[in-house]
């Protein structure tokens, strides 16, 4: 399966909540496939969705999740220990770990080769990893919301793309009905 696979599998279930989408390709087939208020879409910042979503979490009860790739919390190391030493029950960061920079044209990460992320999560402190396989996303993010507990979640997948079309929806757009959401 590749990421836009998983997504449409699983957005019955993020239907409710509040997400938090990675910049590029991933936002734009996350809008495509099913375009909720409660999806805040990323339009720049590589990087910062797991940081975004975490100060959400921090801030008011409803269950955040975060969607981010492998590329991202690349670039973003700093993220997970801030995670580990402080991420409340209401936070869930899926990272959807493809081996490759999607959104630039699928180069590959060092996920493809010795990184293991969810060992990296573990190390800096966060207490609820789980790995699994694409196929077994659904079940593990419904277990996941289940749980209560501040969850990492490294979904294991294919490299590639679907043909989305970008994101029309002025970002104050976005914003407005987004923290409408939140507020509701």
């Amino acid at each position: 399966m590749i990421r836009s696979e998983i997504l449409k599998e699983i957005a019955p279930i993020l239907r409710n909540e509040l997400v938090v989408c990675n910049i590029g390709i991933p936002s734009q087939e996350l809008h495509a496939i099913d375009d909720q208020p409660s999806n805040f879409y990323m339009l720049g910042t590589m990087g910062l969705a797991s940081s975004i979503g975490l100060g959400l979490a921090l801030a008011q009860p409803k269950p955040v999740i975060v969607i981010d790739g492998d590329g991202s919390i690349l670039t973003n190391l700093g993220t997970l220990p801030t995670i580990g030493n402080n991420a409340p029950g209401n936070y869930i960061l899926m990272i959807i770990d493809n081996g490759s920079y999607g959104s630039t044209g699928d180069q590959p990460t060092y996920t493809s080769q010795r990184t293991d992320l969810a060992a990296m999560a573990r190390a800096a402190g966060c207490g609820r990893v789980i790995e699994v396989q694409d196929k077994d996303t659904g079940s593990a993010l419904e277990q996941t919301l289940a749980s209560g507990e501040a969850t990492v979640l490294v979904v294991k997948c294919d490299s590639g793309n679907a043909k989305m079309p970008v994101i029309t929806m002025d970002p104050v757009v976005i914003r407005d009905r987004f923290m409408t959401a939140v507020a509701s």
